[in-house]
């Protein structure tokens, strides 16, 4: 025997699942604030090209990548775990708040709304691009290590070579000075990435 559901009974879950008022506008300082921070930036160009609901997981991996320039393959756990926490707790909760995305947080799922496109579209202007320009610069690390392997392949090539003042220095101490250069490097590296990281 089949069971229906009466008109009345309709209406009564049509009353309970009445959608959250949606804004329809931002003001500048709205905007603004919101785009200050980069994971939020980043959430939003996860969702620039993306229809309906997604997972929340898949977000927070392709931040994380983004954020260490790696795929999501490569990440290491506590990477994934840092994005993971931050958006979770704060960055899609106020995104959320503001009516810039639907976020279910017991299910994990976001779908943009209307107002994301405003955002999306702030996120393609010159000022903004200068912006993240200023406040975050991007270091071509693979300039610094290809100056690095140069400066090191003309100092063997010296000391081969028996040159002035690098004649008299020994293999040795050539190759501390190469091995020390190329630690500094990778140290300075590590240490920005970490400041790019917490500062967000």
């Amino acid at each position: 025997m089949t069971t229906q559901v009466s008109g009345n009974e309709n209406a009564l879950v049509d009353q309970h699942a009445t959608p959250k008022e949606q804004r329809t506008e931002l003001g500048k300082d709205e905007i603004y604030h919101l785009l200050q921070n980069e994971r939020r930036r980043k959430v939003l160009e996860y969702l620039r090209d993306r229809e309906g609901p997604v997972q929340m997981r898949d977000i927070a991996e392709q931040v994380a990548a983004w954020e260490h320039d790696t795929t999501v393959r490569a990440l290491m756990s506590d990477q994934r775990q840092r994005v993971y926490i931050a958006l979770y707790q704060a960055h899609l909760p106020k995104l959320d708040k503001e009516g810039v995305i639907d976020y279910n947080q017991s299910r994990g799922i976001v779908e943009k709304q209307p107002l994301a496109e405003e955002l999306i579209a702030h996120l393609e202007t010159p000022d903004e691009r200068a912006d993240d320009a200023e406040d975050e610069p991007d270091r071509s690390w693979g300039r610094y290590y290809l100056g690095v392997s140069g400066a090191s392949s003309l100092l063997i090539g010296a000391s081969v070579l028996q040159a002035p003042l690098i004649g008299a220095v020994s293999y040795l101490s050539v190759a501390l000075a190469i091995m020390s250069g190329f630690t500094t490097l990778t140290f300075w590296q590590v240490l920005d990435d970490l400041r790019a990281v917490d500062g967000s």
